[in-house]
This record gives structure tokens, C-alpha cells and sequence, in this order.
């Protein structure tokens, strides 16, 4: 998770806002020290506990589970990765679904 952060702050260059759930690696103790080592460049934001709803990338997987994904049968672990991923590829190209999703969280 550091490792991800550090890359993001590098690639970004600016100060960030990370919302996040409270996954246990997002709210470890080594998280926190490097987060409070950036002297602010990076701020986290924890969404409430049990609240999915207000997690956009929720809407997402249940968009890519009951629509793309609806009808896939996959004989290998390898072809699911490769078909979820084609799929999410296809879904930043349509603006439409991203919006849904942000929709969908606004209204809780």
C-alpha cells in the first residue's frame, strides 16, 4: 500500500485526497506513519463503516458483475482476469458508466 502511495504521490506531484474503505491495509499502523510523514501531501479520507453505497467503485463492480460479466463462463482463472479487464478497459471509454456510478452514490 506504501509502495502504491509513494508511486501515486511521485506520478501526481500535487496534494491528494484519498478516500478509501477500512480495508485493514488502508488503516494500518505503517500507512498512517507514512501518510503523517508527508507532512500533508497526502490526506485520507475513510468512508463510514458498511456503507458501500457511498463507495462509487461499488457501482462499478456490480455494473461489471450483472451486465458485462453477465453471461461470461470463463474455463480458467487466466480468461476471467483477461475478460473483467477488457471489460473495465471498454467501461473508461464510456463516460456514461463512470457517471452512473457517481450518480448512484450521490443519491445516498
Amino acid at each position: 500500500m506504501i509502495e502504491f502511495l509513494k508511486a501515486l504521490k511521485a506520478h501526481l506531484r500535487h496534494r491528494l485526497l484519498i478516500v478509501w474503505d477500512g480495508a485493514r491495509p488502508h488503516r494500518s499502523r505503517a500507512v498512517r506513519d507514512y501518510v503523517d510523514s508527508t507532512a500533508g501531501e497526502i490526506v485520507i479520507e475513510t468512508l463510514p463503516a458498511y456503507a458501500p453505497e457511498l463507495n462509487p467503485v461499488e457501482y462499478l463492480w456490480a455494473w461489471l458483475k450483472r451486465h458485462a460479466l453477465a453471461n461470461f463462463c470463463p474455463e480458467t482463472l487466466d480468461e476471467l482476469h483477461c475478460g473483467a479487464r477488457a471489460k473495465l478497459k471498454s467501461a473508461q471509454r464510456r463516460a456514461s458508466i463512470i457517471t452512473a456510478c457517481w450518480v448512484q452514490a450521490e443519491l445516498f
